[in-house]
């Protein structure tokens, strides 16, 4: 298998695109988790801690997202590097490991995602049993 030096380039837009929506992820939670803390500091409800927590485990995804993400754009630019060096076998290597950089950068944004969803459907069940209770009252 032969790599051309246009190819590693291709993840570049990708991974540029992936790595501004991991930004705007990590900004808003971090948003979220400083509203938070000012109403726990007002009303000390252990819920919040319990979404505290669960949104610094999102975080701490996210970081790890990014990171795999920013390793998956060094590795490619590297790899175009061996290729302008001739480095063609080598190269193949560095390429392989950037695609699974950016698979475990997208395997780690479906968990981060799947924690939200949950988090998600846990405020949305307090709603819906509040409707039960008002419709059997």
């Amino acid at each position: 298998m032969t790599l051309e030096i246009g190819t590693p380039a291709l993840l570049f837009s990708a991974t540029s695109l992936i790595l501004l929506a991991y930004t705007n992820r990590f900004l808003t939670i971090a948003s979220i988790i400083r509203g938070l803390k000012k109403v726990y500091k007002e009303k000390e409800n252990s819920m919040i801690l319990l979404e505290i927590k669960n949104l610094n485990l999102r975080l701490t995804l996210i970081r790890y997202m990014q990171m795999a993400g920013v390793l998956c754009l060094f590795l490619s630019v590297f790899a175009m590097l061996l290729l302008f060096f001739g480095e063609q076998e080598i190269s193949l290597y560095f390429f392989g490991l950037s695609m699974l950089s950016l698979l475990i950068s997208l395997g780690i944004s479906f968990w981060e995602i799947s924690i939200s969803v949950n988090a998600l459907r846990l405020h949305l069940s307090d709603l819906s049993e509040m409707d039960r209770k008002q419709i059997n009252s």
